[in-house]
């Protein structure tokens, strides 16, 4: 299932993060588990935050994805499934056809 992640991150966890290298590491390392189909990084209500839209094969991959932001940063974290333009039109004409 396509989702989005929306993490915003504590200041003070992430300006550490920053100054000690291990915020772009925990970065890099969730881009490769995720292999998103979009990531945008930049501020959030005065926070560093960032986004990804990924495919999440299965619910009990949360954990792993979420965990290094809440306990590394103290991510405030949303994740929500959501559809790109193809599946929003392939999901209407299945709704005409009921």
């Amino acid at each position: 299932m396509r989702v989005m992640l929306r993490a915003q991150l504590d200041t003070q966890l992430a300006n550490e993060a920053v100054k000690n290298g291990s915020l772009s590491k925990t970065m890099q390392s969730l881009m490769e588990r995720l292999k998103p189909e979009a990531a945008y990084f930049g501020p959030s209500e005065g926070r560093r935050a960032c986004t990804f839209v990924f495919d999440m094969q299965d619910s009990s991959l949360l954990p792993l994805i979420s965990e290094p932001l809440f306990e590394g940063l103290g991510a405030k974290i949303e994740i929500h499934p959501v559809m790109n333009t193809e599946d929003m039109q392939k999901g209407i004409a299945a709704s005409r056809q009921d």
